[in-house]
């Protein structure tokens, strides 16, 4: 039987209070490495100086390494949503408010540089996120800390500025990544691709021209946690299109891929496969959207995002520059968590120039309004050029907006966006955590992930405090409807498609159904060589 069980879970409740330990054994490899391609970069440059520095990394290509190797007190398990113990040996809530976080480690954790792991590492780690606050890290997820205590070497207490109920998955994340305090600095980046974890593999790494060509995952023979690994080594082949990419898979060059596919790809390899290859395909949570400088003087009225909103055809975007391997999306919180939601469709309905003008009439906006789409051209895969062009021809097809496109590379896009350059630019967004709260409040509030000047008290002061008291999470879908309907209203970010998982293989690699978790993160120790 064709086995496809990478089916993304409705978000479960959240850790009861007190997580039992999970089992630290590893099953046995069988010595043949697994060869994962990509097209993911990770490159040295002067923004972005340690590309695999937990306290900078914030993307689904470094956060895929990280995972391997380095351990956080919790993890997501192969499936699902609820994490569960790795470092840890137990985590729960200490009051009812969800504003202290206690936990034990495990016993005999080491580092693979043979350095004890304690808790004076764990605090370490996140004051460390903290202090160095890299401007595109992820230093958010963790600004609820309050201050973490260690009562002596196993324990860790994390309190917490207010209740919380997320906090156990956002330390699920690579944000809460354990570093040997030895071996990192409290306040600075480390330097290049060196990582010194204590995850299920150690790394190395080849490099040219400050990126790297190929990276080596090696089971780590000290390594102590929940992962049970199927295999001894990992390599990651890096290719420069997705082409080529193929040709390695079809070739028996590399044993996977996933990220990234052409959507013309994916159509070929579902209708038609090469002999020995197979394209699992299920249900994600990964979005696109639009981002905009809502202090730009050129979209800081609401009625023009308002009208772009009308105007923008997702059916035929999904259907001209994606082959349809996407699906619309008209929240920001995607279907398959709770509290989805149609609310762009519920106020826009269908496409429309006409009631689009009347939303520019109304604000005083002369047409056609200037606007400068800004994409970048090697981070989200090269469909992403097509689908610009495909939103500039919607734009300008409809007489009230004179759209230019300008592509970027990533490199220079990230803190350019940051810095508020682009009025209007694309961006993809891969859950930290399946969780609503991971679609909503990255992109609200002073500490947002867009460094987006737009702000909303009614989301940021209420409906989100309000969630997060809530641990049944099914419980906090009504107070992140509310939130998208204040999304489609404002037009602060404007969604574009929900992806799906995509993971291509050859026969005779098993595990391939456990390659992806919940959060589209790639789950390389449950890949194997057998029959």
């Amino acid at each position: 039987m064709n086995r496809k069980t990478l089916v993304l879970p409705a978000v479960a409740a959240l850790l009861a209070p007190a997580l039992a330990a999970c089992g630290g054994s590893s099953g046995s490899g069988t010595g043949k490495a697994v060869v994962v391609g990509t097209t993911d970069r990770f490159e040295e440059t002067t923004d972005a100086p340690a590309p695999l520095d937990p306290a900078a990394a914030y993307d689904i290509g470094a956060w895929n390494v990280l995972h391997s190797t380095f351990q956080t007190l919790m993890r997501l398990p192969r499936s699902g949503a609820t994490p569960v113990g790795d470092a840890a040996e137990t985590c729960s809530f200490g009051d009812r408010n969800n504003e202290q976080y206690r936990c034990t480690l495990r016993a005999g954790l080491k580092f693979s540089n043979g350095h004890p792991l304690t808790s004076e590492d764990v605090k370490f780690s996140f004051d460390r996120v903290a202090a160095i606050n890299f401007e595109n890290g992820p230093a958010s997820l963790l600004s609820n800390i309050d201050k973490v205590e260690t009562p002596n070497d196993r324990e860790v207490v994390f309190h917490l500025k207010s209740p919380d109920a997320t906090f156990p998955q956002k330390i699920a994340t690579p944000a809460g990544s354990i570093v040997d305090h030895q071996a990192y600095k409290k306040d600075s980046l480390g330097d290049g691709f060196k990582v010194v974890g204590s995850g299920p593999y150690t790394l190395s790494t080849d490099v040219k021209d400050d990126h790297v060509t190929k990276a080596v995952l090696s089971r780590n023979p000290d390594y102590h946690g929940s992962v049970e690994l199927q295999n001894d080594k990992v390599e990651m082949r890096f290719y420069d299109d997705s082409a080529s990419m193929e040709k390695a898979l079809e070739a028996g060059d590399i044993d996977l891929m996933n990220r990234t596919m052409l959507p013309e790809q994916i159509s070929r390899l579902r209708d038609n496969p090469p002999s020995g290859v197979r394209l699992l395909e299920n249900p994600g949570a990964e979005i696109s959207y639009l981002a905009f400088n809502t202090d730009d003087p050129s979209v800081k009225n609401k009625a023009v995002r308002q009208a772009m909103a009308q105007v923008i055809d997702r059916q035929a975007l999904t259907r001209d520059a994606y082959n349809r391997a996407d699906d619309p999306l008209y929240s920001l919180v995607p279907s398959g968590i709770t509290g989805h939601q149609n609310s762009f469709s519920n106020k826009y309905q269908d496409p429309s120039p006409s009631k689009a003008r009347t939303l520019l009439q109304g604000a005083g906006i002369s047409t056609p309004v200037p606007l400068t789409l800004t994409y970048t051209t090697d981070h989200y895969g090269e469909a992403t050029a097509k689908a610009f062009k495909v939103l500039q021809k919607q734009l300008n097809d409809s007489g009230l907006f004179d759209a230019k496109v300008q592509g970027v590379k990533w490199a220079d896009f990230r803190p350019e966006a940051a810095k508020g350059k682009y009025a209007v630019y694309g961006m993809g967004w891969f859950p930290d955590f399946p969780d609503p709260d991971n679609f909503i409040a990255p992109f609200i509030g002073k500490d947002n992930f867009l460094h987006s000047p737009y702000r909303n008290n009614k989301i940021s002061g209420e409906l989100l405090p309000q969630s997060r008291q809530t641990a049944a999470r099914e419980s906090a879908g009504q107070y992140f409807q509310q939130a998208q309907d204040i999304i489609a209203d404002e037009v602060p970010v404007l969604p574009l498609w929900q992806g799906k998982q995509y993971v291509a293989i050859r026969n005779g690699l098993t595990g391939s159904e456990w390659a992806l978790n919940a959060a589209s993160e790639l789950q390389p120790w449950e890949l194997a060589h057998g029959a």
